[in-house]
């Protein structure tokens, strides 16, 4: 397997689990994930939420863990990485209207390089304009804006993932094993055990 190098973004309120999880996954498998903010360098935190599905009409939100920001948002440069990892939790609202942040995930869809979204993350897809004809999946809340940018909404359980072109969306972590191993089919990553 060649080592793959992903630009991770993510921001204050990011959902837990949507951020470490994937975050030290695929370090785990040897690629290198640089973790970017609008605002933020290398050493910098941002804080994280922990969503949970505890039968209310929508999630229930708790702190979560700081989470370190490994690379400097303002030094990214998209032909130095091969995917795009998007954390969802609330952190898409505020990043969605960061001009840089939308830039990227234009970047990235146009050269065709996978792009991996979780739950709000479609958020940040549907405001770049890069899903018009593509099935994509997301947090059910976010259905409306992934219809309105031209996106089939996928509803597929909480647990699962879709792949759509270089698309790979999920609606929460919950999917977790089927979205990182869709992703990672994506870059081409084979795990032998």
């Amino acid at each position: 397997m060649t080592a793959k190098k992903i630009l991770f973004l993510t921001g204050d309120f990011a959902e837990d689990y949507e951020t470490m999880v994937p975050f030290q996954a695929l370090q785990m498998v040897g690629h290198t994930v640089h973790a970017v903010c609008p605002g933020k360098k290398s050493g910098d935190k941002v804080k994280t939420a922990i969503h949970d599905f505890e039968g209310d009409q929508t999630y229930t939100e708790k702190p979560g863990h700081l989470f370190a920001i490994n690379a400097d948002f303002e030094a990214v440069e998209v032909g130095n990485y091969d995917g795009l990892m998007i954390a969802g939790g609330r952190a898409p609202e505020y990043l969605r209207l960061e001009p840089r942040v939308i830039d990227i995930v234009r970047q990235f869809a146009a050269a065709g390089k996978p792009i991996a979204a979780v739950c709000h993350g479609a958020q940040l897809l549907a405001a770049a304009d890069v899903i018009r004809g593509k099935t994509i999946s997301a947090y059910p809340a976010c259905a409306p804006e992934v219809r309105l940018a031209g996106g089939k909404y996928a509803e597929i359980a909480v647990d699962q993932a879709v792949t759509d072109a270089n698309f790979v969306t999920a609606p929460a972590w919950p999917a977790h094993p089927h979205w990182l191993a869709q992703f990672l089919k994506l870059l081409g990553t084979t795990i032998t055990l």
